[in-house]
């Protein structure tokens, strides 16, 4: 472990930096959040009723 002070351009570095219109100047990550859980169940509902339309459509035309 250290026990040394924390360099203050170190963490100013670290530190979202604003842009005159009021978004992160560019060069700095942000992420985009989680999808909620509402979304992602919808999502999964589609892609089973897609799976079951094609099985139901393959054994209705064979």
């Amino acid at each position: 472990m250290s026990d040394r002070e924390p360099d203050p351009a170190e963490a100013a570095a670290a530190a979202p930096v604003p842009s005159a219109d009021g978004g992160v100047a560019p060069g700095v990550r942000q992420y985009e959040p989680a999808p909620g859980v509402g979304r992602l169940l919808i999502w999964i509902l589609l892609f089973v009723l897609a799976a079951v339309a094609v099985v139901l459509g393959g054994v209705y035309f064979t």
